[in-house]
């Protein structure tokens, strides 16, 4: 069986001692590498290409989500779960913008997080149940004018394409998933932005949530 590759990012050595030694008691999982600042996290993620980062939010030299989003640029295919002590909204916004495909606090079970871990390998998005009412509370605004009146015209492909981006799918796996090329996929995202003006990832997961369509998490 293949192993889930897993790689620690944060800057206090006890909590990664703690985090290794529950991610590889799992028969599904090995840690791979590990990291104590956010520009060492990137890099090092970078060059391993794991399945999974657990990015901790806050590290010296560079915030998590400043690694998260240098990471992603790099390497589209790697997700990140943040782990953070905040319930703070704004450190919410900045990881859903930096590309970040779930959240933790730190303070969750263990079993949770290795349920999170699952799920963001997996192609999901995971948000801590603490955490759900702000993020609902925080992207569940009105639509613009020009989603309202557009969001009827979305082919069942469109629609297709546009869910598997809010749950964080490269164009690789988009297509994939949906037995298209890649190069049809750009095409599709290129219209989808011309149609509902989404100019950034935040974007796409507020849409997503207003469809409903992040609740199989």
């Amino acid at each position: 069986m293949n192993k889930l590759r897993i790689f620690l990012a944060d800057d206090h050595a006890v909590l990664r001692d703690g985090l290794k030694a529950l991610v590889n008691a799992q028969a599904d999982m090995e840690v791979i590498g590990e990291a104590d600042n956010g520009t060492s996290a990137w890099q090092k993620a970078k060059e391993l290409r794991p399945d999974v980062v657990l990015m901790d939010v806050s590290m010296p030299q560079l915030s998590g989500a400043q690694a998260t989003e240098r990471l992603k640029q790099a390497c589209p295919d790697v997700r990140v779960l943040a782990l953070t002590a905040y319930e703070d909204k704004g450190y919410l916004d900045q990881l859903l913008r930096s590309g970040a495909s779930g959240f933790l606090l730190k303070r969750a079970a263990t079993d949770e997080l290795i349920q999170a871990v699952r799920v963001v390998a997996a192609g999901g998005m995971y948000v801590d149940p603490t955490l759900a009412g702000k993020v609902l509370s925080r992207f569940i605004r009105q639509p613009s004018l020009k989603q309202s009146t557009q969001r009827s015209e979305l082919s069942d492909r469109e629609a297709e394409v546009l869910r598997s981006m809010a749950w964080g799918y490269s164009n690789k796996e988009i297509a994939a998933r949906l037995n298209i090329s890649v190069k049809t996929v750009e095409t599709y995202k290129a219209r989808l932005a011309e149609k509902l003006e989404f100019k950034s990832r935040t974007e796409i997961v507020r849409y997503a949530i207003r469809q409903g369509w992040l609740q199989d998490t």
